[in-house]
């Protein structure tokens, strides 16, 4: 049996807070005790309100915080404790898709230097001719034409530029992307799109993706398994549709009751 893509054991990201109680230091517990499973080919979602740890968890996953306990497995290999030079040749294989599009991309570089840069760098396809009759087709597959290449980040809508962010996790053909509230800064008919969009992704490319966001109507949507975190802690875990419909958990619950839903068709 294939391992998991993904396998998180029992991870801690711990902030030390500057006060002694009793001899002992104070720590923020982010992310408190996760264990969570992503197999090839599925769509986790994970769902909480602001400050309950996902986003903290997600770049955590990809190495950019240190962990203070627990593991990491990606293909069964495990990298907790890899530097940055050993996550290096894996970062092609792990992406990230952020909530603020125009700050995730350089103002400085138009649409092509912004794609071409790091398939230089991962050395992916064998010349730049292959690289830019790659981007032209895939500007086509996230609804762009090939001609925004010349352009820059500050000339585009905010849903052109989230589809510009799509485009760029992309171009290193990775196995996991991380989509870490990339709809909530859209407006809600541009949100439709973007969903859409990386669902039919999905379907082209095989995609497996964490799905991070603080609606759950968003969720439901995208999402094959849905976890539920609250206070750094995962509370409810299970297939979607049956979370959905009947959840165990009363955070959760409230969750479905307080949020505004965004109708997806």
């Amino acid at each position: 049996m294939a391992a998991p893509l993904l396998e998180i054991r029992n991870v801690k990201k711990y902030y030390p807070v500057k006060k002694v109680r009793n001899g002992e230091d104070i720590s923020v517990k982010a992310v408190d005790q996760i264990d969570l499973t992503v197999n090839q080919g599925e769509i986790v979602g994970l769902v909480g309100e602001s400050g309950c740890g996902k986003s903290t968890l997600g770049k955590t996953i990809l190495k950019l915080h240190d962990i203070t306990g627990g593991q990491i497995l990606f293909h069964g290999e495990d990298i907790t404790n890899y530097t940055e030079k050993q996550m290096r040749p894996l970062r092609e294989k792990i992406q990230i898709i952020f909530q603020d599009p125009f700050a995730s991309l350089n103002p400085m570089l138009s649409v092509g230097e912004a794609l071409i840069e790091p398939m230089q760098v991962h050395h992916i396809l064998d010349n730049d001719r292959q690289r830019r009759e790659y981007i032209a087709d895939l500007l086509k597959k996230v609804g762009l034409s090939p001609e925004v290449s010349t352009r820059y980040p500050h000339q585009f809508s905010g849903g052109q530029r989230q589809r510009i962010g799509i485009a760029r996790a992309l171009v290193l053909q990775p196995s996991f992307i991380i989509c870490d509230e990339s709809v909530s800064a859209l407006d809600v008919s541009v949100q439709a799109q973007v969903l859409n969009l990386l669902n039919d992704l999905k379907e082209d490319f095989g995609f497996t993706y964490l799905f991070i966001s603080h609606d759950l109507s968003v969720v439901q949507y995208m999402s094959d398994h849905l976890a539920v975190m609250q206070g750094g802690r995962i509370v409810e875990y299970g297939r979607t549709d049956v979370v959905y419909k009947n959840p165990q958990s009363s955070y959760t619950q409230r969750l479905m009751d307080a949020i505004p839903r965004v109708r997806v068709e």
